[in-house]
């Protein structure tokens, strides 16, 4: 377009050029300034369309981006509560606005462009959103939930239903596939490809799924699939070089495992028809012995809670052995789990306290760490997705207060406890199975405070799917509920730890889990929790 204002122009000058020298003694040769001046005008209504059209796509965008911040202000934390919202809001920020800024860029809106410019350098990274769509993939995994079901936004608990579109699933698709995660790029390519299919309005095209899902189901092994997936792509774009290439190869493979079949065939007399894979691909084993229990348990499946236990668990208000801060006052106390025993407690923190502790963690939110076993570094790590904060009792009195009142319900003192810690767990957050006790000689606390002896753990929201507190050694899980806070013991009372305690924070499926929590350490607890006779008092 700009090519041709420019050869336009340059006519239009060589034609009052010409004018300037000859036209005036011609009408005749005037009426060319008449078919030019209509070429400009022509010409001049194209590039108002074509900036029309730009506007337009601009305005669109802002009208549709308007309704979605008006909805998502309203309720920020609700909003993000539905992970599709949370994963589309970080891939439009680090995707879309970009594709936006490129489009603008072609005018002179330089007020906008230096406010994007200067807000993107807030903006989430690649990174994010790649963080982003593997939490999709984890909650998918963990909750047993298909593409379909994402991608319509069919969730419990939301108030705020959001959808994936070809792009995204696309997007999804390609994540898994840049981490050679094959498994999870055939779900996503081929949820691409149903809704492409159904008709639905897109810029990416057929080929560019067909691409990834040929070469993804390949990696599968299953290859008359991938030949026919392939066979369509080429149907698609005949020029398409890798797609030609690939079916080549693809027809070579097939004819050398049917000669091998011949060959076993006449071998064993017998002839059996090949096995064609059915398309359903079997998620990778990963890192994670228990990974198939700590899923069911977040799922509330498997829990081994019998009538025989059930019987053996209680509810009773508790003074704390008749701390006299709790005889007017007492706690409610229910039996969670009988061995090892797990008790919540009700009513441990108000709201107001609450929304104060939330106040003070918020700005100092950082990448919850683990400590690497062999390093003994901390680090970031792709099974603790969360950020925390450490309050101490001097950033304000609610905290010297919520610490107060966890040792007067355990009769344990904060002295050697570790910081109050606060964590808000995100899109997908979790924490994969660990324990809380160290099991690591070169860890320093271990000599001047010790090991850690206790977890209190306070529930500061509600959460509306998912996000339990699960046990796989034994088969418990304890579900968030806003106010009450859950207690347990790390070590036997000889300081052995015990590893039933192992546990782990399943995903958020829909909702934000905030929770504190406070770690008890040995020292200082000698004779407020003595040793018991054997090693596993």
């Amino acid at each position: 377009m700009k090519a041709r204002l420019q050869v336009v122009f340059f006519t239009w000058i060589l034609l009052i050029w010409h004018t300037e020298a000859e036209f005036f003694t011609s009408i005749g040769q005037m009426t060319d300034l008449i078919y030019a001046e209509k070429d400009l005008v022509q010409s001049l209504k194209d590039y108002i369309r074509a900036e029309e059209s730009k506007l337009s796509q601009i305005k669109s965008w802002a009208e549709k981006l308007d309704v979605l911040t008006s909805k998502s202000a309203s309720d920020p934390e609700g909003y993000l509560a539905h992970p599709v919202n949370a994963y589309k809001l970080v891939k439009r920020l680090n995707t879309d606005w970009l594709e936006l800024e490129n489009l603008v860029l072609q005018d002179t809106t330089n007020g906008f462009i230096a406010n994007l410019t200067i807000q993107r350098q807030f903006f989430p990274t690649e990174e994010d959103e790649t963080g982003a769509a593997k939490a999709l993939m984890r909650l998918q995994d963990t909750y047993k939930l298909d593409p379909e079901t994402l991608s319509r936004g069919n969730l419990p608990g939301t108030n705020y239903r959001s959808y994936l579109t070809v792009g995204d699933c696309f997007g999804m698709g390609k994540t898994a596939y840049n981490d050679g995660d094959y498994y999870h790029t055939v779900l996503w390519m081929e949820q691409a490809l149903k809704q492409h299919d159904e008709g639905e309005d897109t810029t990416v095209s057929k080929v560019e799924i067909l691409d990834y899902l040929s070469y993804a189901v390949f990696q599968f092994g299953d290859l008359h699939r991938a030949m026919e997936l392939t066979r369509r792509l080429i149907s698609l774009d005949s020029t398409h070089e890798r797609a030609g290439s690939n079916l080549r190869y693809f027809e070579k493979l097939l004819e050398k495992e049917r000669e091998e079949e011949k060959e076993k065939s006449n071998k064993t007399m017998t002839t059996t028809e090949p096995v064609v894979p059915s398309g359903a691909y079997e998620r990778p084993l990963d890192y994670l012995p228990e990974r198939d229990i700590y899923e069911a348990l977040c799922r509330g499946e498997g829990v081994k809670m019998t009538p025989r236990r059930q019987k053996r668990l209680f509810c009773r208000y508790h003074d704390g052995n008749r701390n006299p801060h709790l005889l007017i006052a007492p706690f409610k106390e229910e039996d969670e789990w009988d061995s090892p025993h797990i008790v919540r407690y009700y009513d441990v923190m108000s709201d107001e306290e609450i929304e104060k502790i939330k106040q003070l963690a918020k700005p100092r939110l950082a990448r919850a760490t683990v400590r690497d076993p062999k390093t003994g570094v901390l680090t970031v790590a792709s099974y603790r997705v969360s950020k925390s904060s450490w309050l101490e009792e001097d950033d304000d009195p609610v905290v010297a207060k919520v610490n107060q009142r966890m040792q007067q319900i355990t009769g344990l003192t904060v002295k050697t406890a570790e910081l109050l810690q606060v964590a808000n767990y995100g899109m997908g957050g979790q924490y994969e199975p660990h324990f809380d006790f160290s099991r690591r000689p070169f860890d320093s606390t271990l000599k001047s405070e010790g090991n850690r002896l206790a977890t209190f753990l306070n529930y500061m929201s509600d959460v509306e799917a998912g996000g339990a507190t699960v046990f796989p050694d034994f088969g418990a899980a304890i579900w968030p509920k806003k106010g009450t806070a859950v207690f347990w013991y790390n070590l036997f009372r000889s300081g052995e730890g015990d590893y039933r305690t192992r546990h782990a924070a399943c995903p958020v499926l829909v909702g934000c889990k905030w929770v504190s929590n406070k770690w008890f350490h040995e020292r200082g607890n000698e004779f407020l929790r003595p040793c018991g006779r054997t090693e596993v008092d």
